[in-house]
């Protein structure tokens, strides 16, 4: 049963004193990207999941196994990092055995953890289908960790299907004002994910705590923008260091 956030708990998430973890949405591919994926082998960093699929929030697993990406996952799984694939449901439009295939070869070439299923469905409509899709994941692999990319807040059932929610996706000059949907109380933050780019490093101390004021308990926030068409999530934020230094354990700001 969910527990309901307390003004006390809000505002101690949002003064930094409930330790946030860290959502990696998908890098390019690691011969484009190797620092970017060799970034991620070091040890001790507040890793909640990484993405594997490609650099985009619309990847999949390719059409045969790819050593390098195999290269890139094997020492994240061996220091118990959770390996997602990328599933693009494409707002509920992809057929069901499509989406099974790639989730299979996930499994196959890279033991991945669970899925995270990119442009998820968040009105009442889609809750059917998603469900189905989930009931059928969680069969394919017992345990798997799942986590819708909504993009928004979805109608509350959703919370229901997933791990995790992924309620806010996009740009920081909508992100400053955003506002949380009031049934996200009833959860733990551990059930919330934003991920954010375009974020002035003079802004990051300002994005986390709205972030936590929100009650999200997974963030990626990145200095990377999509202006001309550029993938915001291909390459490391300029600022990795300085927000992996603000999150995690024993951080207060």
């Amino acid at each position: 049963m969910s527990h309901l956030i307390s003004p006390g708990h809000r505002r101690a998430l949002a003064a930094g004193k409930v330790p946030l973890r860290l959502g990696v949405p998908g890098f390019a591919h690691p011969l484009v990207a190797p620092v970017e994926w060799g970034g991620l082998q070091r040890p001790g960093l507040p890793l909640d999941w990484v993405v594997l699929g490609g650099g985009t929030l619309e990847g999949g697993p390719g059409s045969r196994p790819d050593r390098h990406r195999q290269s890139a996952v094997a020492p994240l799984r061996a220091a118990g990092v959770r390996v997602l694939g990328h599933l693009d449901v494409g707002f509920g439009s992809r057929p069901l055995g499509e989406l099974l295939s790639d989730a299979q070869r996930f499994l196959n070439w890279y033991k991945v953890d669970g899925f995270l299923l990119g442009r998820a469905p968040s009105d009442a409509a889609g809750l059917a289908g998603t469900r189905r899709l989930v009931g059928t994941l969680r069969t394919v692999l017992d345990g798997a960790y799942l986590v819708l990319v909504h993009g928004t807040h979805p109608c509350a059932g959703y919370a229901a299907l997933a791990d995790q929610l992924v309620t806010f996706c996009g740009p920081w000059s909508r992100y400053r004002w955003s506002q949380t949907a009031e049934w996200t109380a009833g959860h733990p933050p551990r059930r919330f994910c934003h991920l954010v780019h375009g974020v002035p490093r003079d802004r990051l101390d300002e994005a986390l705590r709205v972030a936590r004021w929100q009650g999200a308990g997974t963030i990626y926030f990145t200095d990377r923008t999509d202006h001309d068409g550029l993938d915001p999530w291909e390459s490391l934020p300029g600022f990795w260091d300085e927000i992996v230094s603000r999150v995690g354990p024993g951080v207060s700001e």
